[in-house]
């Protein structure tokens, strides 16, 4: 009898923030800011490739599709890193989206 694959546990961005800052804070902390904005940049460079690879008229692989969702989230991972080591809570930061935050206009 086989077992049925397993759901991966939704992440907040809290948790996930959480996560990021237990794996990597140390080696991020001493890369600081400047080294690791570039890291972010290389990986936003990456992401660009990837989306450009998976344009609806070049018709995508499998493998493809993959490497996009995989660039995304390293660009997450990153921009995390970021946050954790400039001492931003993005959790709270995102609150500016919500009805509390009251965010007018529109997202240039």
């Amino acid at each position: 009898m086989s077992t049925p694959p397993q759901t991966p546990t939704a992440l907040t961005v809290a948790g996930f923030q959480q996560l990021i800052r237990d794996r990597y804070l140390a080696t991020d902390a001493a890369r600081g800011v400047p080294g690791t904005f570039m890291w972010f940049m290389e990986e936003v460079g990456e992401l660009a490739t990837a989306l450009q690879e998976n344009a609806p008229e070049r018709t995508p692989t499998d493998a493809q599709r993959a490497n996009l969702a995989e660039e995304f989230a390293d660009v997450l991972a990153w921009l995390t890193t970021l946050a954790n080591i400039a001492g931003v809570d993005l959790a709270d930061a995102l609150t500016k989206y919500t009805e509390e935050g009251k965010v007018e206009g529109v997202k240039h």
